[in-house]
């Protein structure tokens, strides 16, 4: 079974376990890892399968059209797992434009070069083809359960939550989401969702709350604490949404959404 598959935002956090999983669970695979190597992004995190004979990196960012055109029509890709984002709060109060550009216009570009490219293909009706390896062309867009605004004392989010962004990552994130679903709804684009809880594990970037906490806690500096400290968030462990990831790529229903969490909420003064 042989798929060529674009996964965007790949030396990053989550993005680099998407990429080291997929590199090595389907040797069969051809992984186009594209990124730009901003902040975020960093090669190392992928040191181990930089040589796998089914890896190719990228350096591109998601706001060049051509080439992203380029990238598309050259490796014929019939899967995008698209992780590609600003995704950081505090920087996003402070130049929400740059959240603007990356997550929705980035997301409004790949979209439309995966439609570009998978609409050329033959294609029954409002329905886009299957991809040579008999499965269905499919582009997955990774979000945020942000979108949904702050939970509460109990309970959880669900994929019926109404949306209720409060930053401009949140309302970026949530805007990429409704473009995903409006590509689905217009040009029948093989789209699914998720969004996913705050992550942790091996390579997360250090301005993030737990290694930012463990770097103080080392260096004996103050840790910062946001507000009162009282919200709850859940916390998921990297590994485990690769895994999902993996799942909802394979599995999930055409323009579905799936909630990805780590039934593991915390409060930031209770840890």
């Amino acid at each position: 079974m042989n798929r060529t598959i674009i996964i965007t935002g790949g030396a990053g956090f989550i993005g680099s376990h998407v990429v080291r999983l997929f590199v090595t669970q389907y040797p069969n695979y051809k992984i186009i890892n594209l990124d730009a190597l901003t902040y975020a992004g960093n090669l190392e995190n992928l040191r181990d399968i930089e040589n796998a004979p089914n890896y190719i990196f990228e350096k591109v960012n998601i706001l060049d059209t051509a080439e992203l055109e380029r990238v598309f029509n050259q490796y014929q890709p019939d899967g995008v797992i698209h992780l590609a984002a600003e995704s950081h709060v505090d920087r996003s109060i402070v130049s929400p434009l740059d959240f603007v550009y990356t997550n929705v216009i980035g997301t409004v570009n790949l979209l439309n070069a995966a439609k570009n490219l998978w609409s050329k293909l033959p294609a029954s009706g409002h329905r886009l083809p299957t991809a040579d390896c008999g499965l269905p062309t499919r582009f997955y867009h990774v979000s945020t359960d942000e979108v949904y605004g702050a939970l509460g004392d109990t309970g959880f989010f669900t994929e019926e939550t109404k949306y209720d962004p409060h930053s401009p990552y949140s309302a970026s994130k949530a805007s990429s989401d409704h473009f995903v679903r409006a590509y689905h709804d217009t040009y029948g684009l093989p789209v699914v969702i998720s969004n996913c809880s705050n992550n942790y594990g091996p390579n997360h970037f250090p301005e993030k709350l737990i290694p930012l906490f463990i770097n103080n806690i080392i260096h004996k500096k103050p840790l910062p604490v946001y507000g009162d400290g009282l919200y709850t968030r859940d916390w998921l462990y990297v590994k485990d949404h690769a895994a999902a990831i993996d799942l909802v790529f394979h599995k999930g229903k055409t323009g579905d959404t799936y909630n990805i969490g780590g039934f593991n909420e915390w409060k930031i003064l209770t840890w």
